[in-house]
This record gives C-alpha cells, sequence and structure tokens, in this order.
C-alpha cells in the first residue's frame, strides 16, 4: 500500500493519501490550509485518481481545502452528519459568539461552500470502498462528528487515522464546540485500545505511533488501559 502525506497550513494539520500502488485510485484524509498545490503534486508523482476525501472532523484545519480538491478531481467529500454544517461556518467549530463570530463569519463566508457531492457518514461502523477499504469509527468528544478512519490489513495489524481524537502522547482537546472529555474518553477506549497493539496510528497532528505505545506510555490513557 502507498501511504503518504505531509503537514499543511499553520496548524500544521496532517493530509494522508493513501492507495493500493501507484497509478491506482486514491483517498485522500483530512486536506487542510494550503493543501492543494502539494497534493496535486503527489498524485501526479504517483499518477493517482482520488476517489474521496475523507474528513476525520470539520475543524478548519482538516477541511480547508476540502471542496477544491472534491470539485477540482470529481470526487465525494465524506464527513460525520453532525460535523457537515462546518463545511460553510467553520465558525462553529471554534464556538465563539457575539460580533467577533459575526464578523469571521463574514470573513470566511466566500472562501466556503459544500463541495458539489457530499456523502454523510451515519452508519458507525460502515465499509467504504475508496480506492481502499476503510471502517468508519463514530468517536465523538472533540467535536460530535469526530471519527476514525481504519484500514484494516495495512503494515502489520493495520491502521487508524485518529484526526484529533488521539496523538502520540496525547489526545484531542475538548473545549471547542461539541467538545465533551467524558465521550472522548469513551471513544478512545471503546474505538482504539480494543485494536491490535501493532495497529499504526496516524493522527491528525504530529508524529505516527502505535496503540500499544499509547497504552502503554500516554499519561492521558492511565488507568484507561485496556
Amino acid at each position: 500500500m502507498l501511504i503518504t502525506g505531509f503537514p499543511a497550513g499553520v496548524l500544521a494539520c496532517n493530509c494522508y493519501v493513501l492507495a493500493p500502488r501507484a497509478g491506482a485510485d486514491a483517498v485522500i484524509v483530512d486536506p487542510g490550509q494550503s493543501a492543494f498545490g502539494r497534493l496535486r503534486a503527489l498524485l501526479d508523482e504517483h499518477r493517482l485518481t482520488p476517489a474521496g476525501v475523507l474528513l476525520t472532523h470539520g475543524h478548519l484545519d482538516h477541511m480547508w481545502s476540502a471542496q477544491k480538491v472534491a470539485d477540482t478531481y470529481g470526487c465525494p467529500v465524506y464527513i460525520h452528519p453532525q460535523d457537515r454544517l462546518m463545511l460553510t461556518d467553520p465558525i462553529k467549530g471554534i464556538g465563539p459568539s457575539g460580533v467577533w463570530a459575526g464578523l469571521g463569519r463574514l470573513a470566511l463566508a466566500p472562501l466556503f461552500r459544500e463541495p458539489r457531492q457530499v456523502v454523510e457518514l451515519e452508519q458507525d461502523g460502515q465499509l467504504l470502498d475508496v480506492g481502499v477499504p476503510v471502517v468508519v469509527d463514530h468517536t465523538p468528544g472533540h467535536t460530535l462528528g469526530s471519527v476514525c478512519f481504519r484500514v484494516p490489513g495495512g503494515p502489520g495489524a493495520g491502521m487508524a487515522l485518529t484526526g484529533d481524537t488521539l496523538f502520540k502522547g496525547s489526545v484531542g482537546r475538548t473545549d471547542l464546540f461539541g467538545g465533551s472529555g467524558r465521550d472522548l474518553m469513551n471513544s478512545i477506549v471503546t474505538k482504539l485500545l480494543v485494536l491490535g497493539d501493532d495497529t499504526v496510528v496516524l493522527p491528525g497532528h504530529g508524529e505516527k505511533t502505535t496503540i500499544g505505545v499509547e497504552r502503554r506510555t500516554n499519561p492521558f490513557l492511565e488507568g484507561l488501559t485496556l
């Protein structure tokens, strides 16, 4: 399997490209700010055709380039229905109210619109065939509609693209709109810590890790590990 990616934008959101091989269909995960140019170069280099854009959640740093990528290549964007509103109202994900929120919406509104094709990830555990087989796990906590994407049969015991749910040595913040510490920990315990120790974790920010390493060393998971 071909797996590549890069950190995009000022918040260094990890954008991933997965494909079974060069010259095949590919899936793009979380194309953030200023991601389009580097994505196009990667797709051209490996002769890849995007079959879908997957969003782990609706925050601005993860979905900034989703509409441009999807509409340019004629593929759908996949997002959980509880985060879909953020595609056109990214300020919603930050959660402020009042005059500053209004000014933010006025400034950002011309930059964001829904992609022509949007597929809602309504079914927990559903299997997507978007160039590679991907299992969708609903993992609320960072946002209401956060999901993780599992790719069975990858390196070792497979891989999990965890967005802002689980990082190397840390977990996602829960103080923004739709966040819940209790839900986040429940999602990690029931959807991620049940995976094998060899499962590779590709997070939304920072370095890759494994479930086993996080089970043993992540201070936020102390007392929660299985």
